[in-house]
């Protein structure tokens, strides 16, 4: 009886055995420039229509991967408020015949260089910027956050509301439009349309840039109406 279960344990280890080998038969192997492969993919696809010049700096991934043989995908799931670049931890989804085999938590790092506006000089508080203040550099958006300027359009002629030193990144929320017409000041009030144009003395009842919308009252009727800045001694009103 005891060599008979000694027989039938030898025949089990090597019934497990076979499995076993026959199991890794089954398996392919991933290169891990494959998952490289995939996940610089995903990156530069998400990011080929931002005009930046795009490097994926690192990918924190090392190894082959075992799957059972089949037809493989793979799917790249980004955090949601990942903009495309500085750091981030990707899913990497791989499926095999549609099953789920491999749910990966991989870390990236992206560098993404664009057109920045940057001081040319240090620029104090109330300064009005001026095309000779500030530049065009290519620059890492992953490292400079806020609200950056990209073309010099929308700096020269605002005024500072932060003091900045020399190359430093030029943010919007430093800045404010200067205003054209101040509180208290008479101005002419426009209304026209395709066939009539017509004007009134108004004073300004609160200061305002170019394209903004002021309070303005009318001198003959004394009534006070909405008016948008034209320039330094207008406004234009809905007519």
């Amino acid at each position: 009886m005891k060599l008979l279960f000694k027989y039938m344990a030898i025949v089990l280890a090597m019934t497990v055995v076979s499995a076993a080998f026959a199991a890794s038969d089954k398996l392919i192997t991933v290169k891990e420039a494959k998952i490289r492969e995939e996940i610089t993919g995903y990156i530069m696809k998400c990011t080929e229509n931002m005009g930046m010049d795009i490097n994926v700096a690192n990918i924190g991934f090392t190894g082959d991967l075992k799957l059972p043989q089949g037809e493989t995908s793979y799917e790249v799931i980004a955090p949601r408020q990942w903009e495309g670049w500085g750091r981030a931890n990707l899913a990497l989804i791989i499926r095999v015949n549609g099953r789920v085999e491999k749910n990966l938590s991989i870390p990236v790092e992206v560098t993404a260089l664009t057109d920045m506006v940057v001081t040319d000089r240090p620029l104090e508080r109330g300064e009005i910027i001026g095309p000779s203040d500030v530049v065009l550099r290519k620059r890492d958006i992953a490292g400079s956050p806020g609200k950056i300027c990209r073309d010099l359009s929308e700096v020269v002629g605002k005024r500072v509301k932060v003091a900045m030193r020399g190359n430093s990144t030029v943010r919007s929320d430093y800045l404010e439009r200067v205003p054209l017409i101040k509180s208290g000041q008479m101005v002419t009030i426009i209304a026209e349309n395709d066939v009539m144009r017509i004007t009134a003395v108004g004073k300004a009842r609160n200061s305002g840039a170019e394209g903004d919308l002021i309070m303005v009252q009318n001198m003959s009727s004394l009534k006070d109406i909405p008016a948008r800045v034209v320039d330094g001694n207008s406004v234009k009103v809905d007519f």
